[in-house]
């Protein structure tokens, strides 16, 4: 049995770090909303679960030394880059099509939804996996939270903190957008909505591809 005390100082401050990250306005924060708005609250919460699978897995890719390879595969993250600015962009015409549908038929039966939940946990697997920044992200956050020399409790402690905070947010988003007042006010808006969020995909794709990682 470790003691955890003398590492607690650092690992409030990483889960601070993660927690601001994660709540920051991102392509998955808003894809949360804009799906739990417009589909309702198992398809917002389906979203976050891919969202949050793939945080973990860049967590659990990072505690095992993924730092290292970047260092000595760096053309790897250009290829990466122009995967995840590609994802961004294919979301934005996805929204730009949600924009120009009708009224009516922008109305999704419950039923379809249901059957669309395994593609919306995938969506937001997606989001996460192809965004590159997830990854300097968390190189940041394991050097914050995990000192050299830490013991490996204090790598699961600090990973199972990050869990839990991101499933408060995550899920959080999703129950918050998805209730009755807030989806009568997107059906209002829909289209100007769904507009914004084609624009903020496609900057985001561009800024990506442009950015120096």
């Amino acid at each position: 049995m470790f003691d955890l005390t003398p590492y607690l100082p650092q690992l409030l401050i990483a889960w601070t770090a993660y927690l601001i990250a994660t709540a920051s306005p991102g392509p998955a924060i808003l894809a949360i909303i804009t799906t739990s708005v417009s589909q309702g609250r198992k398809a917002g919460l389906a979203l976050a679960l891919g969202v949050l699978t793939g945080s973990y897995t860049w967590a659990m890719l990072t505690a095992s030394g993924l730092s290292a390879l970047i260092r000595a595969y760096g053309h790897a993250i250009i290829v990466l880059k122009i995967a995840g600015a590609c994802y961004l962009f294919w979301l934005a015409y996805n929204a730009l099509r949600a924009a120009m549908r009708s009224d009516k038929s922008a109305i999704v039966p419950t039923a379809k939804v249901q059957t669309s939940l395994k593609r919306l946990y995938l969506k937001g697997l997606g989001i996460h996996l192809t965004n590159p920044k997830a990854i300097f992200s968390w190189i940041m956050l394991v050097s914050l939270g995990m000192p050299a020399g830490a013991p490996v409790g204090v790598t699961a402690t600090f990973i199972g903190g990050c869990m839990v905070l991101g499933l408060m947010t995550f899920c959080g988003f999703a129950i918050v957008f998805s209730l009755t007042p807030v989806h009568r006010a997107y059906l209002k808006s829909r289209r100007l909505i769904e507009s914004l969020m084609a624009g903020f995909f496609a900057f985001a794709g561009f800024k990506l591809l442009t950015s120096r990682l």
